[in-house]
């Protein structure tokens, strides 16, 4: 997970309804983040040959408050890369998440790497895990991106969808050497070039866990 400051002003047309930008300390992040999901089932549904597959996705923070007091921390995506056309496909189709497919690889033995092709040309994001995994303390920015249960996206008509992401707290190592090599202006818009260009903010690599998500719903 690479960590990147960028001016509020390129994020807030993206934000969908109904929820606002998160910050943290006054600062506005998108993350790159690789990960792989492994044994996947859809409606409990293990679907050949879409179980086990990676996922390299940009994404950025925003929270709902509710009546009462209640703040939902979510993430919002720009762009999500896949390896099953099938996969982007359905998920375009039935809630306008930003899937492309793209041929990818991935590698998690010592160095971890995420690689993706895009006109012809590897692309990948990468990092050395180093010391011992624990989880990140509160107030932290490794805890300001992992902790994260809802997401939300924009649909066709300009309403928003809501889901859940229950998982227990991640632990994580700090990231050696975190490294983007991207074409950034092609995968996720030329304002996001100048931003992306430098070194990440924060770097971190999670263990990951079991994922539920829960199945969409409208938000007022």
């Amino acid at each position: 997970m690479l960590d990147y400051d960028v001016d509020p002003g390129i994020l807030r047309p993206l934000v969908p309804a109904g929820v606002a930008l998160d910050l943290l300390d006054g600062r506005a992040l998108v993350t790159v983040v690789g990960f792989r999901f492994l044994r996947t089932r859809v409606l409990g549904v293990p679907i050949p040959l879409h179980r086990d597959f990676d996922e390299v996705n940009l994404r950025f923070y925003v929270r709902r408050e509710l009546a009462g007091g209640e703040v939902r921390h979510g993430v919002t995506f720009v762009r999500e890369l896949v390896p099953r056309l099938a996969i982007a496909l359905v998920a375009r189709a039935l809630f306008n998440e930003p899937y492309r497919a793209v041929p990818m690889r991935s590698s998690t033995t010592g160095r971890l790497s995420y690689e993706w092709r895009s006109d012809g040309l590897w692309q990948s994001v990468s990092a050395t895990p180093s010391g011992e995994p624990a989880e990140p303390p509160a107030g932290s920015q490794a805890a300001f991106v992992t902790r994260r249960h809802w997401g939300y996206t924009r649909q066709r008509d300009g309403r928003t969808i809501e889901y859940e992401v229950r998982h227990p707290v991640w632990r994580v190592w700090r990231a050696e050497a975190p490294r983007l090599s991207a074409d950034v202006a092609g995968l996720w818009g030329e304002a996001f070039v100048a931003p992306l260009a430098g070194a990440p903010s924060g770097a971190s690599i999670a263990d990951g866990s079991a994922v539920t998500v829960s199945a969409p719903r409208w938000i007022r």
